[in-house]
């Protein structure tokens, strides 16, 4: 199982990651709305019995790739 924390996918930016969720709330929303969606992706990948469809899971990995990439941006503007 692939590790998809933003943490693990943006080492670079660890230290902002970390000033970012404790000082701008619009990162903060986007950072939780993230590891919830990757949360949910990893129960259901983990998941002895799959509570899910196909298309379900795909739509949760799309909407991750998304916040991952406007949270990308947000850190490389800030």
């Amino acid at each position: 199982m692939e590790n998809h924390t933003l943490t693990h996918e943006f080492p670079e930016f660890e230290a902002k990651i970390a000033e970012l969720k404790t000082n701008n709330q619009a990162f903060l929303k986007m950072y939780v709305n993230y590891e919830e969606v990757n949360a949910l992706i990893q129960h259901y990948e983990e998941g002895e019995q799959n509570h899910t469809t196909d298309e379900h899971l795909t739509d949760l990995r799309k909407k991750r790739m998304h916040l991952k990439d406007d949270l990308y941006s947000y850190l490389k503007k800030s």
